[in-house]
């Protein structure tokens, strides 16, 4: 081989090594150029933002549908959370009097709302038509609870305060039926008629005795069973109330 043909092929590999250098480079710079948008990207993505000011923000789905909102309104602050069909499903708000949570269903109803204000907490709770069929409340009297029917009557309330617990049963009318009392001087049951008159009660006095009265619908005492400590007595009187017969004499 002549000192030509080496020169000629010691040439062509100069011409591919620097072609391969010169590829390496470009690929290089161009990793190096993604490395460093890359850098920059997740910096600006992961930066801390301090601050943002705004008046509303909401927050949309993939379709572009409205979830949740974020807002200010005549009395304070209040965040709604939508489903997919644009119902409102939870807001929680505040406003000059306290603070409240409502929970809705599919049909944007009512289901539950709980209430803080300065007179006391509030958990309201309602059925598929939106009504309401339970209240349970604490106020600075004590704990309370209502029962409701499906037609808004109350039918049936259980109180707590200072002297003992209270539970009162009423019928439709919302003529209280039956109440029991355990009180500080003992436990008392009365029954009453349609018209919310008593016409039964039972009573244990801690220091005297038990009582049990039956009384007509003019509300006059017509038997009476007593126990005392010295014995046991049975009264009857007439329709004025003036004793007719009793055991023991």
């Amino acid at each position: 081989m002549t000192t030509e043909e080496r020169l000629e092929i010691l040439e062509q590999e100069l011409a591919r090594a620097t072609r391969r250098n010169y590829w390496f480079l470009a690929g290089l710079g161009l990793a190096v150029g993604l490395l460093a948008v890359g850098w920059l990207f997740t910096g600006f993505v992961t930066r801390t933002v301090k601050e943002v000011r705004a008046s509303k923000f909401i927050l949309l789905d993939e379709n572009g549908k409205t979830r949740a909102s974020l807002s200010v309104l005549g009395d304070g602050p209040a965040l709604g959370l939508l489903d997919e069909n644009g119902k409102p499903r939870a807001v929680l708000s505040e406003y000059k009097e306290g603070s409240g949570l409502g929970l809705y269903d599919e049909n944007g109803k009512p289901r539950a709302v709980l209430l803080v204000s300065r007179i006391g907490t509030n958990l309201s709770m309602y059925d598929e038509n939106g009504k309401g069929r339970a209240n349970l409340g604490v106020d600075k009297d004590g704990p309370s609870l209502g029962l409701l029917d499906e037609n808004g009557k109350n039918r049936a309330a259980l109180v707590m305060d200072k002297d003992g617990p209270r539970l009162a049963l009423a019928d439709e009318n919302e003529k209280v039926r039956a109440g029991l009392a355990a009180l500080k001087d003992g436990p008392k049951l009365a029954l009453a008629d349609e018209n919310g008159k008593n016409r039964a009660a039972l009573t244990v006095d801690m220091k005297e005795g038990t009582f049990l009265v039956f009384v007509d619908e003019k509300g006059k005492p017509r038997a009476m069973l007593v126990h005392l400590k010295d014995g046991t007595g049975l009264l009857f009187a007439d329709e004025n109330g003036k004793p007719i017969w009793s055991a023991p004499r």
